[in-house]
């Protein structure tokens, strides 16, 4: 059966039609779908060659296309809705109602939310992603006061990746600690981390998935075995406890999840 073709189109970098779209299709979980993203579909000329790659896909699968679009240009908006689908545009569904409550017009522009027109804005995400890779895997603690939020977990239980959406979508300075063996073995918190209690949050995972991660990076090893992630997973829970330090489960958590996890229990707030 031909998976129903999901297109995520947007006159910028389709972050908001993707997260749009992701929502809405997480809701049909039996429905395989086929997805898509175009960006920067800025000018009618792209808007009419997306109208035809549409087109082609509708003959090809003989299924409606799923449209999700988030462009502000009332032109280029009208080219892309000509196409064959079923057509779900952000700025259609909310701009209007948002002028009519507010009494003026909206600015109907492609520009700054994922653009760098705010310098100040850009600087802080710059600057938080930066914070994140120099202190990445305890990589370095120079300026580690300075961190919004220290995770700390075993090897391979998701740090450094929500680390890094935690600076680019909310501009926090994430670092990051991987608990080795030999600070499971220590009763004390690892000496880099004694002064930053506070700040301290902490992923686990299931023992089994674990495995199975460590198995693709190093197949059939004593850091890959079962035995090792079980004991590992056990030990980093017990020290979280010993020290009440929040933690969370990552195996079933997207990272966008995780995120906002970590920004509402640390009462962390976007700097931009």
């Amino acid at each position: 059966m031909a998976r129903r073709p999901a297109f995520f189109i947007s006159d910028r970098t389709g972050l908001t039609s993707e997260s749009m779209g992701e929502a809405l299709l997480e809701q049909f979980r039996d429905v395989q779908f086929k997805r898509a993203t175009y960006p920067f579909v800025d000018t009618p000329e792209k808007a009419r060659a997306m109208v035809q790659i549409i087109e082609k896909t509708a003959q090809q699968t003989a299924l409606r296309p799923l449209v999700f679009s988030s462009i502000v240009d009332e032109e280029i908006r009208s080219i892309i809705k000509s196409s064959p689908g079923l057509h779900l545009s952000f700025f259609d569904a909310f701009l209007g109602q948002l002028e009519d409550e507010l009494g003026i017009q909206a600015r109907h522009t492609a520009g700054g939310r994922h653009g760098i027109g705010d310098t100040e804005r850009y600087d802080a995400r710059m600057e938080a992603v930066n914070f994140s890779l120099n202190h990445d895997d305890g990589i370095s603690d120079k300026d580690l006061q300075k961190a919004d939020v220290i995770l700390i977990g075993v090897s391979r239980s998701g740090k450094t990746p929500t680390c890094l959406y935690l600076a680019l979508q909310y501009g926090i300075r994430a670092a990051n600690y991987p608990l080795t063996p030999d600070d499971l073995d220590n009763p004390g918190l690892p000496p880099m981390l004694r002064n930053h209690l506070n700040k301290l949050y902490g992923l686990t995972i299931q023992p089994d998935r674990l495995a199975e991660i460590r198995q693709e990076r190093r197949p059939d090893s004593h850091y890959a075995s079962l035995a090792t992630c079980k004991r590992e997973v056990a030990e980093a829970q017990a020290m979280f406890r010993r020290f009440n330090i929040p933690f969370t489960n990552t195996t079933q958590k997207s990272v966008e999840e995780l995120a906002v996890s970590i920004m509402q229990a640390c009462k962390l707030k976007r700097r931009f």
